[in-house]
């Protein structure tokens, strides 16, 4: 290899092209190898984009970022080490080999250390084109224009719309080459652009805030900035003169954002890092009944243009479409090379999290829409916001500040605020009774409304 790296054409938008960092990660591998190394793994990222906020009317922040990474990891056996480095002269990237080097000489052997098995790589012929990089040649002005645009329509809706926490627009993207020693050569582009705005409605003690965005991979998808603010507007002021209520147990709905929430808890408790500390209340699930037997969850990574969408995961292991609940029991946990090793047991290709999941009820009609919702929950509580960190994943123990609106007979009657919901997980996820076909993609999850049949409302 010669001395000096090559030089770059790059995609729109970007610095550095694939073959740069192509050379950037085979030049810290060959001097790790050089410096003894049993194995060696190299990423090369670069991050850039653009976010514009506005608030009443006038603008407020252009910020545009660019980011680069160089990280390695080195393995004497069972010692690992890692460094990184933003700076790709050839002398830094030496350095950062020798960092790594030096950490793994003196670290403590660990059994599980190691790169993926070579028979779990996925190989370039596996690859496939997800469709996850859609750049948007967006200027600041544009931005701050669709911005002020999307703050004008939550304005417009009511007079009661009174003030403003701010609109924004981002574009962002991204790109890496990563590749160990044990035959993983990969990489790929992808990008992420959102709109958002935080209207508020009321004056004084009954200010009350909303909140609305709309997130794509490609900006030609995103919703109008006149319907998302119309939207936060429409939601601030459903909240108006929301009342208190009296501690009580009922019957709970969750919003689709929020039940996305859930399935996350549902995720951690099955994750390798909780289940091999053993910090999680769903210890030995594998086969068991978590749920009720009219749920499912399916894991699919290759959704085009999907939030959890990739053709590998982040050691280079395959992927591949599963299904992670069936009929309410639990068919696979969330696990990495090195969590799958402390529990005995093989990669399932997450490491990095789980990729696009779909939780749903045998169930749902086409029909169960949030108003048909409202009905399967009688009387009880609806909420559209959760506050705090409330969750004991070792034991499921659940508590999180709240408000929504109360339901009287399937009809909503008043908004409530200042209340706390409280549960346990375990119970939680067994007490799904319904999960509405207004299903929601939330990041890298998608599920309805989910409605568990009974929770403690603790208020006034």
């Amino acid at each position: 290899m010669s001395s000096s790296l090559p030089a770059h054409q790059p995609q729109a938008g970007f610095s550095y092209s694939r073959a740069f960092f192509e050379d950037l990660v085979d030049t810290a591998i060959q001097h790790a190898k050089k410096l003894g190394a049993t194995d060696a793994r190299a990423e090369a990222s670069e991050g850039t984009g653009l976010s514009v906020s506005v608030r009443k009317g006038e603008l407020e922040t252009v910020e545009r970022n660019r980011d680069k990474s160089l990280g390695v990891s080195v393995y004497l056996g069972q010692r690992r080490g890692n460094a990184s480095t933003s700076d790709f002269s050839r002398a830094a990237i030496e350095r950062t080999v020798q960092a790594a080097y030096d950490i793994a000489r003196f670290t403590a052997e660990d059994p599980a250390a190691g790169l993926p098995d070579e028979a779990d790589i996925a190989t370039a012929a596996e690859s496939r084109d997800l469709d996850l990089f859609h750049p948007w040649p967006i200027t600041s002005e544009q931005a701050a224009g669709i911005a002020l645009a999307c703050e004008r329509a939550a304005f417009a809706v009511d007079r009661r719309v009174t003030n403003s926490e701010g609109a924004s627009v981002s574009a962002q993207q991204s790109h890496f080459f990563a590749a160990h020693t044990h035959g993983f050569r990969g990489g790929y582009a992808s990008s992420r652009h959102s709109i958002s705005v935080a209207p508020i409605a009321g004056r004084g003690d009954g200010m009350q805030r909303d909140y609305w965005y709309s997130s794509m991979r490609d900006a030609r998808e995103l919703a109008s900035p006149e319907a998302v603010g119309r939207y936060a507007a429409e939601r601030a002021l459903s909240r108006l003169k929301s009342r208190k209520i009296a501690t009580r147990e009922c019957p709970v709905l969750f919003e689709s954002p929020l039940a996305a929430g859930l399935l996350g808890g549902f995720v951690q408790a099955v994750s390798g890092g909780a289940l091999y500390r053993k910090t999680s209340f769903l210890l030995d699930s594998l086969g068991q009944p978590v749920f009720p037997d009219h749920i499912d969850i399916d894991e699919d990574p290759f959704v085009p243009r999907g939030k959890g969408s990739s053709p590998f995961d982040e050691e280079g292991v395959r992927v591949q479409p599963r299904k992670v609940v069936d009929g309410g029991r639990v068919q696979g946990y969330f696990l990495g090379t090195y969590s799958a090793r402390k529990l005995g047991m093989k990669t399932t290709g997450n490491a990095g999290g789980s990729h696009n999941l779909t939780l749903s009820s045998r169930l749902t009609r086409p029909g169960d829409d949030l108003d048909e919702m409202l009905r399967k929950l009688g009387t009880g509580l609806f909420v559209i916001e959760l506050m705090g960190q409330g969750v004991n994943y070792v034991t499921g123990d659940y508590s999180r500040g709240a408000s929504g609106f109360w339901v009287e007979n399937g009809q909503i009657a008043y908004p409530v605020q200042e209340i706390t919901i409280a549960g346990n997980l375990r119970e939680m996820l067994k007490g799904i009774q319904a999960v509405g076909a207004d299903a929601y993609n939330y990041g890298a999850k998608t599920v309805g409304s989910v409605l568990i049949d009974r929770m403690t409302v603790a208020g006034s």
